[in-house]
């Protein structure tokens, strides 16, 4: 019975890491060719953007773009800021860009007010589109609360990373990494 239950248990984390990994996992550099382009910006209206006009994949081209998918009410996605901000001052002279995707899971989130003193409480300087109706959301795939995901210099979706991310952590040594391969490429 207990080795039943030893293997049971093994299984299980098994399979337990395997489907978190599939979640968490990132797009191959090398599976660029592949790689689907990223959904263009759902909402138009300068009211539906903060730190920025809104923005579309055109006037990106050229830049390796991170996605930040966040909520104000949620702790990992506010206690990853202070590596962002760090990420944006130490790639800023490049061609990089990190854009906010602000999709609220509470009501009192979709208050654009409440959004735009959020950004400027933890000094976000980035764009910051505010997705309200799960649109870009929904395009992107995503579930969960922060996602990252980075965008070639040809507009294709190259990564994705799931989760709370600070300076000098395995998976912001990931992401950072991923960016600058993507900048180097031609």
């Amino acid at each position: 019975m207990l080795v039943r239950l030893t293997v049971a248990l093994a299984i299980g984390l098994f399979v337990g890491a395997a489907w978190f990994s599939s979640l968490a996992g990132t797009t191959s550099i090398a599976e660029a060719a592949n790689a689907q382009r990223a959904p263009a910006f759902t909402h138009k209206d300068a009211d539906d953007w903060i730190n920025s006009e809104p923005l579309n994949w055109n006037q990106l081209r050229g830049k390796v773009v991170l996605l930040d998918v966040w909520t104000f009410s949620c702790w990992n996605c506010y206690r990853s800021f202070p590596w962002l901000k760090n990420v944006e001052e130490t790639l800023g002279k490049e061609n990089f860009e990190i854009i906010g995707i602000h999709s609220p899971e509470f009501d009192h989130e979709k208050v654009h007010a409440s959004v735009a003193a959020k950004v400027e409480e933890f000094g976000l300087e980035h764009p910051v589109m505010i997705d309200n109706d799960f649109s870009y959301w929904r395009a992107l795939g995503n579930r969960f609360w922060p996602t990252f995901y980075i965008v070639d210099k040809r507009g294709r979706l190259r990564a994705s990373f799931i989760g709370e991310t600070h300076k000098g952590d395995n998976q912001a040594r990931k992401i950072e990494s991923t960016i600058r391969s993507l900048l180097a490429e031609s």
